[in-house]
């Protein structure tokens, strides 16, 4: 084995390491920020979890986070409570830097 190909394959592994902890992250991320709907909305412990389940399973419909905004906006919205987009995403980046801390922390 070349050092060029053990290099090559610390790349790839570094590379996938670096995939997983994105998804984690994000997963995470979308988990806070449904408890934080679910709390807006005054859902039950029970409701919250399923909740912020179905915020997660919102993120694989398309790429990147507008998928996750429309359903918590009109979420929010369908219960009467007050909100906006900017308000959605703002909250996405408040719950993005708690999801990094805590899996930093669980490390």
């Amino acid at each position: 084995m070349t050092s060029f190909e053990d290099r090559e394959r610390a790349f790839e592994t570094k590379f996938a390491l670096d995939e997983e902890l994105a998804f984690r992250i994000t997963a995470r991320r979308n988990r806070l920020v449904g408890q934080w709907a679910a709390a807006r909305m005054g859902l039950t412990p029970e409701e919250t979890d399923a909740y912020a389940k179905a915020v997660v399973q919102a993120d694989f419909e398309e790429a990147g986070d507008d998928d996750v905004v429309r359903k918590l906006v009109g979420d929010l919205t369908a219960a009467d409570v007050a909100t906006d987009e900017a308000t959605v995403r703002r909250a996405l980046e408040d719950a993005l830097v708690e999801a990094r801390r805590q899996l930093i922390e669980a490390r």
